[in-house]
């Protein structure tokens, strides 16, 4: 399944077809030679603990910015949370990257054909709901249509990549959970507070893009 998802970076990237200003061609390379070409092992794997995967959209603008949803309030899990789009591996899914991209196409409208796929983040866990999250990074075509599922989905918005970068927009938390203290990061945009397992695959990204 991790040869098969690397073979989708280099396929998409050959058929995207997109035409780009230099100044959109020089983020866009300066990303890609950052992130992983292959998928890390998901670790921890098996009980409790399922496969996931969710799709990182960097929308293709002058100034790029991120697309996040935020979900409904009535959801059993992550009910009202700031989320990238994504969910759980299903048995027709060939690879946790057509995963990510049919949660992308289910929760928002947007199709497959307009992202695509650059590479992989670093691998999280989330202990509470028992999942182990492959984050999918795709350069998203700004002329996108949306169709929101309203059932899963309470809004979707954008945030300048720039922002999201910046170091002093990460705000390192600590919660008391079970006797255990946690810790964890929270970025806030306006109304919007990304934090949890959302907030930290931005941490991994802006670490990754550090200079040099």
């Amino acid at each position: 399944m991790r040869e098969k998802a690397a073979e989708m970076v280099s396929k998409s990237a050959d058929e995207s077809g997109i035409e780009r200003s230099t100044a959109v061609t020089s983020y866009r390379e300066r990303i890609a030679m950052r992130l992983d070409r292959e998928p890390q092992e998901l670790k921890p794997s098996g009980d409790p603990f399922r496969p996931a995967a969710v799709i990182v959209p960097i929308v293709e603008r002058i100034e790029p910015s991120v697309l996040f949803t935020r979900r409904t309030e009535h959801l059993s899990s992550h009910a009202g949370q700031v989320c990238f789009p994504g969910g759980r591996l299903h048995r027709d899914d060939e690879t946790l990257v057509a995963t990510a991209l049919r949660e992308l196409q289910e929760e928002t409208g947007i199709a497959g054909e307009s992202i695509e796929v650059a590479g992989f983040l670093d691998p999280y866990y989330t202990l509470n709901t028992g999942f182990t999250i492959l984050p999918v990074v795709g350069f998203l075509r700004p002329d996108f249509a949306l169709s929101v599922n309203a059932h899963e989905v309470a809004e979707v918005f954008e945030v300048p990549l720039d922002f999201l970068l910046d170091q002093g927009n990460h705000a390192l938390k600590h919660v008391e959970r079970g006797g255990v203290m946690r810790e964890f990061y929270a970025i806030t945009y306006g109304s919007h507070t990304i934090w949890g397992a959302t907030a930290a695959m931005v941490v991994n990204l802006a670490e990754r893009l550090k200079e040099p």
